[in-house]
């Protein structure tokens, strides 16, 4: 940490002091990029030993940690703030009061990258299209550079000089704090309340969202959802995905007599869901958006058929694990919200219930705000037991009977991912359990009990694979 006197004295060295606010992954390279451009850096962060510290360049000499510097805050010409500190933070408002430019590690990328943009949003399923899309731009031969996000700080894609393309997954706060991205191709794919104790509502919430459309040259839209739809030009470029059988030049689903489902652009049968590794309809829904996203990005419609067939999917997004004792074991550890878990009821539940089969569902952990009885309707038709964990698990419990949850769904209360094995062996030995699939899409958040979605998920893994070692021990007997 240095001392104010240290830093009054680099600040008056010369003008334009940077201030990157949050020493995250996106804090990091923010602070290495503006300081490789010969910019006059500080950071400030409100942990007293950032773990990322002894990462950041000599260059950047003004470090003050242990809470952020709302003094060096209005000393800055810039702030680049990472996603994970709030527009509302006392140091940070100040600022904004004072009339100090606030953006983020995006707006600086944006004003430095030469090459299109894909630009993908919502609040579900970003990183599985995101995925996709750089994995079909791949395989096509273009060199992408896939980031936000999704993992890779967007500013880490411009040391490739040969990148083509930018493929973006990006959340509502950092897009809150952008201005004119001008993706070449830009999409929402989907809204439901997420957030709502950052944005406050469900305006503030979309608003935010919606900063991916300032200067798009072309949208993909939902069709199934109006919030989707962006306020341009009606001319502008766009195209359309949805559940129904498509109009001409749009994506949609077309459904044969026989039952069997496929992707469609217009008339042309282009797919059969069965040649999907991914399975529900959700996963219908993403790999239209891929595919509207990779047409307007100028990917060839045949390679992108190619990659669609080989895309396993991610880790902890509806990824199946195994099946134990005949039960399929999912994890949609990242299903952090109700949008989410609700695509994920749906979309294996729709697997299931034609022969039967009704799913197990985990819910719980930290809840942000949100109304879990809109889960209701979707647990009835397709769930018969839940288990509720984490801190939230009696707020969820009460907010589900408040919305008429049947009285054929069994709630549990478990406190922990421990407990609710304990359970789940006690529910699939029943020779009356109509489950056929346990799936954890816990709708929130996971900081209570886990370090993050990955740990939790990782924990669900173990847990299924001790019980298959368990079971296949048994059964050797």
């Amino acid at each position: 940490m240095t001392s104010r006197a240290t830093t009054d004295t680099l600040i008056h060295k010369g003008g334009g002091l940077q201030v990157v606010v949050g020493l995250g992954q996106s804090g990091l390279s923010a602070a290495r990029y503006l300081a490789d451009h010969g910019y006059q850096v500080a950071v400030t962060d409100s942990q007293s030993e950032p773990l990322l510290a002894e990462q950041l360049p000599a260059a950047v000499e003004i470090r003050q940690f242990g809470a952020i510097d709302a003094e060096l805050l209005l000393q800055a010409a810039r702030i680049v703030i990472s996603p994970g500190i709030a527009l509302t933070t006392a140091a940070v408002a100040a600022a904004r009061q004072a009339g100090i430019p606030i953006v983020s590690d995006i707006q600086l990328f944006c004003a430095a990258c030469t090459v299109p943009i894909v630009a993908i949003t919502g609040s579900n399923a970003k990183s599985t299209v995101t995925s996709l899309v750089g994995q079909m731009a791949e395989d096509a031969g273009i060199d992408v550079g896939v980031g936000g996000n999704i993992g890779i700080p967007a500013l880490n894609l411009l040391a490739n000089p040969n990148m083509q393309l930018a493929v973006l997954e990006l959340s509502s706060f950092q897009l809150e704090t952008v201005t004119n991205l001008g993706a070449q191709v830009a999409t929402v794919l989907n809204m439901s309340p997420d957030h709502l104790d950052r944005h406050g509502d469900m305006l503030g919430y979309h608003q935010a969202k919606h900063r991916i459309f300032q200067g798009a040259k072309s949208v993909v839209i939902n069709r199934e959802d109006a919030l989707t739809r962006p306020l341009v030009a009606d001319n502008l470029p766009r195209i359309s995905t949805g559940i129904h059988a498509p109009d001409n030049g749009q994506y949609g689903l077309v459904t044969e007599p026989d039952g069997q489902i496929y992707l469609a652009r217009g008339t042309e049968r282009l797919l059969s869901a069965d040649k999907l590794v991914i399975k529900g309809r959700h996963n219908l829904l993403n790999a239209q958006a891929a595919l509207a996203l990779g047409e307007l990005a100028g990917i060839p419609l045949e390679s992108m058929l190619y990659t669609l067939q080989q895309f396993a999917g991610l880790e902890h997004r509806c990824q199946y694990i195994a099946t134990v004792a005949d039960i399929d074991y999912f994890n949609d550890s990242k299903g952090t919200n109700i949008g989410s878990t609700i695509a994920a009821i749906e979309g294996l539940g729709a697997v299931y219930a034609p022969k039967d089969g009704k799913l197990l569902l985990i819910l719980g952990g930290q809840g942000k705000a949100q109304q879990f009885g809109e889960l209701s309707p979707f647990i009835n038709k397709y769930v018969s037991q839940v288990l509720c964990i984490g801190e939230d698990s009696a707020l969820i419990e009460q907010d589900l009977r408040a919305a008429a949850l049947s009285d054929d769904v069994r709630l549990h209360q478990c406190q922990t991912l421990d407990n609710a094995f304990v359970i789940i062996g006690q529910l699939t030995d029943s020779s009356l359990s109509q489950v056929q699939a346990v799936l954890l899409s816990p709708a929130c958040a996971s900081f209570d009990q886990f370090s993050g979605y990955a740990a939790r998920g990782e924990y669900f893994t173990q847990l299924v694979n001790e019980l298959a070692a368990d079971t296949t021990a048994i059964d050797s007997q």
